[in-house]
């Protein structure tokens, strides 16, 4: 079998970097090991583009001028493929499309709106989702049928961070935050700021609409909060700080799909306990699971709780991050997911 592989990122540098051990695979959905299921991939031809339309044509093209052969579409995103999938819908596409939808499908109270979107998701023939509550809230659209949404437990590549493991720790660090999609650091650093714990913060000035360097500045003069400013995509480099951490917290904003799941999946692959805002979006439950603390929405007082906690009790920490360990190796890894992938993909090959 063979697939069009398509990403909106650089996939050929990220790929050598994988081979290289410096990129985790998962953060790939699946690229890296598709070859081990007898899955050959097309890889689309990346270019950084100045807007969603140029985008959209420009990927337009360049699928329809692949010479290759493939059985099915795979995006790792809809975001430009929007003309394809519209093509599919019209019939005048015939390879299936699956796509990874990261957010539920949605609702407008515009019926044109409605009923354009409803043509689009019909050109798509499975959709694969992080939670179950995201795909509960899908089908609330009628949008869809149940049979084109797929469940994917999606983990991390326990591969590279068992080699990050046995390498030695850049120093040490008690908690540390790296994520800088939609993160309440608001609440965070209050909460940290009225204690003595020591937490180090990575993160960008802002991401996407959401803008962090008025609360960094407000909180830069506090002794116990290190704050690092990062550029650019580092995986590698961010892992490692990660991997000397004591306790991983995800303080989040938008609670409406699964914000901070990536920074999560590492945190279990490395063993780490976590603190995390309450995203009832998330397939796991990792205090249900003994692997950390849910701490409710912008409470200050939650935070601190779980943060003193974890601070006053080392050995029930280390036990909450084997457990968060146990589970990534039981259910959210790279090759458990694969192949969660590849049985729906081949599915799709004998149905075109």
């Amino acid at each position: 079998m063979k697939i069009y592989y398509y990403h909106t990122r650089p996939i050929l540098p990220a790929l050598k970097e994988w081979e290289e051990h410096r990129h985790p695979g998962h953060i790939l959905y699946g690229l890296t090991h598709f070859p081990r299921h007898g899955i050959q991939c097309v890889i689309h031809p990346y270019k950084k583009c100045s807007s969603r339309f140029y985008l959209m044509f420009y990927t337009l093209w360049s699928v329809l001028k692949c010479k290759e052969s493939y059985d099915v579409l795979y995006g790792t995103s809809y975001r430009g493929l929007e003309l394809i999938i519209f093509l599919r819908a019209l019939g005048l596409y015939q390879k299936p499309i699956a796509i990874w939808h990261h957010q539920a499908i949605p609702q407008s109270k515009n019926k044109i709106k409605n009923w354009i979107s409803k043509l689009f998701y019909k050109g798509i023939d499975s959709m694969f989702f992080f939670s179950r509550e995201l795909i509960k809230d899908s089908l609330v659209s009628k949008k869809v049928p149940k049979n084109k949404l797929h469940l994917i437990h999606w983990g991390a590549d326990l591969d590279f961070y068992d080699r990050l493991l046995q390498e030695e720790p850049t120093g040490e660090m008690n908690f540390i935050s790296t994520g800088k999609e939609k993160r309440d650091l608001k609440t965070l650093l209050k909460a940290f700021s009225e204690l003595n714990s020591q937490i180090d913060i990575y993160t960008p000035l802002s991401n996407g609409d959401t803008y962090y360097e008025r609360v960094l500045n407000e909180y830069k003069d506090c002794k116990n909060i290190s704050i690092h400013l990062v550029r650019g995509v580092i995986p590698y480099e961010l892992a490692l700080k990660v991997r000397s951490a004591k306790v991983v917290v995800i303080p989040c904003i938008d609670l409406s799909y699964t914000v901070g799941l990536t920074t999560l999946v590492e945190a279990l692959a490395l063993g780490i306990p976590i603190i995390c805002t309450n995203n009832p979006k998330y397939e796991m439950n990792i205090e249900k699971e003994g692997a950390g603390f849910l701490v409710e929405y912008e409470d200050v007082i939650d935070w601190k709780r779980a943060i003193t906690y974890l601070e006053e009790h080392p050995e029930k920490s280390k036990q909450m991050g084997l457990q968060g360990r146990r589970l990534a190796e039981q259910t959210y890894n790279l090759e458990n997911y694969t192949s969660e992938l590849v049985i729906v993909l081949k599915q799709l090959m004998k149905r075109k």
